[in-house]
C-alpha cells in the first residue's frame, strides 16, 4: 500500500471500514497464536528486515537503484531479511518473451544478499495493476479493461483501484484461462531460474491484490468474496506452478490490503505445506499523514483479527510491509514501541517499508542513519532457535532481550541457536543459564554481534539467554 502516500479519499474509505470494527468489536480474550516459522532442521526462525525496490527504472535501467549497499547496511544493523520487488512487466515485456537481462539483474542482487547473509523473498509486485494505468506490475498486454473508463487520481493513487477499468483488469486476471496460464508460466520462469540460489527464501505471489466491487456489495463483502472465490484458487494455481521447479521455497500469500484495517480475511486453504501468511500492516489515518492515536486501539484490533486465519490454517505469519509515512510525528515513538511489541506476540518476522536513502517511507537518510524513531526496528532478536521457544522479547526500557527455550537433546550434533544484536554505543553483554554455552559473551561498542548458543553434548533441558546493553 505504501509507495506515493495514501490519498485522502482512499483514507476515508478504509477509515469507514475501520469504524465498522470499533475497539468494542475487538475480542477481549487473547488472540489465537499462529505457529512459528521453522526450517528443515526444526529450528524456530525469525525474519527481520525491509523491502528493497526500484519502482522508477524500467527496461535496460530496471533495478539500477538497488545496490549492494542496501544489503550491507541492513546486515550491519543485525537484520537478516529482505522483500525484493520485481515486476512482471519487466520480466515479460511481450507475451512469451522473458528478459534474460532482467533475470541476470535479479541474480546479481541475490548475490549481494547472500554475501551479506540476507534471506530474500521475491515479491511479484503490482501497484494499481500495472503500466496501463501509470504504475508497475502486470504487463499492458495482459491488461483487459472492457473499454471501461479510467481517471487518474494523482493525489490519491489508492482511489485508482476503484476505477472501473482497473477493477475489470483484476477480474480478467483472475478469471481468464489464458491469463491464468500466463501468470503461472511467469512464476515457473522465476522459480526455475532462482530456486537454487542460496539467498532465496521464498516467493510472495502477488502484492496487495484487489478486485471488482460488484453491485450491492460494501467494501468488506467485496474483499471477502475476492479472497475466497478468486485469490484462493489463484494462489493454488501459482503454488502448483512453482512446485514444478522449486519444492523448498516458502510461498507467501496476501489478503487484500483491506485486512490492514482489522477486517477478517476470506482466504481459504492453500494446498501446500510451506505457506506463509503475509498481510500488510498499515493504518488509513497514518497513511494519510496523520499521527498515531493509541486510544483508537487499532493495533489491538488488527492483532485480534489478523491472527485468526493463520491460526485456523496452522501457518506462520510474516508481515510483508509496514511502517508510517511520517515517522517524526509526536506519537511515533509510542507507535514503534506498540507495533513491535504486537508483532513479537504473533509474527515470525516482518519487512518494513522501505530500505532507501532519503525521506518519507525510507528507513534511513542519505547519510545512512535511521529516520526518527525507525532505529527502534534494530534491536536484538533470535534468527534461529534450536528448540521450542517458551519466551522471547526485547524490553526497550531495560535494553534487554530474553530468550527461553527447551532443547530436547539430540544423539547427533549439539543444537546451535543464533542471536543477532545491532551496534550499540556501549555494546552488549550475553549470559546463559541451562545446559548451553554462548560465544561471544560480549559484543564490543559500535559493532554488530552474532551470538551462537551451543548446547552441551548429550544435554537437554531449558536454556535461558539474556542479551543486555552494557554500561
Amino acid at each position: 500500500m505504501a509507495g506515493r502516500g495514501f490519498g485522502f479519499k482512499a483514507g476515508l474509505v478504509l477509515a469507514a471500514v475501520f469504524a465498522l470494527l470499533s475497539p468494542s468489536a475487538a475480542r477481549a480474550d487473547a488472540p489465537p497464536s499462529p505457529p512459528p516459522l521453522t526450517d528443515d532442521r526444526g529450528r524456530t526462525l525469525t525474519l527481520r528486515g525491509w523491502n528493497v525496490e526500484d519502482k522508477t527504472h524500467r527496461g535496460a535501467d530496471a533495478l539500477t537503484a538497488v545496490t549492494e549497499r542496501h544489503f550491507r547496511d541492513m546486515h550491519d544493523q543485525g537484520l537478516n531479511f529482505a522483500r525484493l520487488l520485481v515486476f512482471w512487466d519487466d520480466l515479460e515485456p511481450r507475451p512469451g518473451h522473458y528478459s534474460a537481462r532482467y533475470l541476470r539483474k535479479i541474480e546479481r542482487i541475490l548475490d549481494w544478499a547472500h554475501r551479506w547473509r540476507i534471506q530474500v523473498v521475491i515479491d511479484a509486485h503490482q501497484d494499481v495493476f500495472g503500466p496501463e494505468f501509470g504504475h508497475r506490475g502486470i504487463p499492458e498486454w495482459a491488461t483487459r479493461t472492457d473499454g471501461l473508463p479510467f481517471t487518474p487520481h494523482p493525489d490519491d493513487w489508492f482511489a485508482e483501484y476503484f476505477e472501473p477499468a482497473v477493477q475489470a483488469a483484476f477480474e480478467h486476471l483472475y478469471e481468464d484461462r489464458d491469463l491464468q496460464r500466463a501468470q503461472a508460466r511467469m512464476w515457473q520462469v522465476l522459480a526455475r531460474r532462482l530456486a537454487h540460489h542460496p539467498a532465496v527464501f521464498g516467493y510472495d505471489l502477488i502484492n496487495e491484490p484487489m478486485g471488482r466491487r460488484r453491485a450491492g456489495e460494501d467494501l468488506p463483502a467485496a474483499a471477502h468474496r475476492i479472497e475466497s472465490e478468486q485469490l484462493t484458487p489463484m494462489y493454488n494455481r501459482i503454488a502448483a506452478a512453482i512446485r514444478t521447479a522449486d519444492r523448498h521455497g516458502r510461498l507467501f500469500v496476501e489478503p487484500t490490503p483491506i485486512v490492514g484495517e482489522g477486517l477478517p480475511t476470506g482466504l481459504g486453504r492453500i494446498n501446500d505445506p510451506k505457506v506463509v501468511y503475509a498481510p500488510h500492516f498499515y493504518n488509513a489515518t497514518m497513511e494519510a499523514g496523520g499521527d498515531y492515536d493509541p486510544s483508537a486501539r487499532w493495533i489491538e484490533t488488527y492483532e485480534n483479527t489478523v491472527t485468526r486465519y493463520p491460526s485456523a490454517q496452522h501457518i506462520p505469519v510474516v508481515i510483508g510491509e509496514w511502517g508510517p509515512r511520517d515517522s517524526s510525528l509526536p506519537n511515533m515513538a509510542r507507535f514503534y514501541g506498540d507495533a513491535l511489541a504486537s508483532l513479537d506476540r504473533y509474527s515470525s518476522g516482518w519487512a518494513g517499508y522501505v530500505w532507501c536513502y532519503g525521506g518519507g517511507y525510507c528507513a534511513v537518510g542519505e547519510d545512512g542513519r535511521f529516520q526518527p524513531n525507525k532505529e527502534q526496528t534494530a534491536r536484538p532478536y533470535a534468527p534461529a532457535v534450536a528448540g521450542r521457544v517458551r519466551e522471547q522479547g526485547y524490553d526497550p526500557a531495560a535494553r534487554t532481550f530474553r530468550l527461553v527455550y527447551d532443547y530436547p537433546g539430540s544423539p547427533g550434533r549439539p543444537g546451535v541457536s543464533e542471536l543477532s544484536a545491532p551496534p550499540a554505543s556501549a555494546g552488549w553483554r550475553v549470559s546463559v543459564r541451562g545446559p548451553a554455552v554462548a560465544w561471544p559473551r560480549t559484543v564490543p561498542a559500535g559493532e554488530r554481534g552474532t551470538i551462537r548458543v551451543r548446547t552441551l553434548p548429550g544435554a537437554s533441558g531449558r536454556v535461558t539467554v539474556t542479551v543486555s546493553a552494557r554500561g
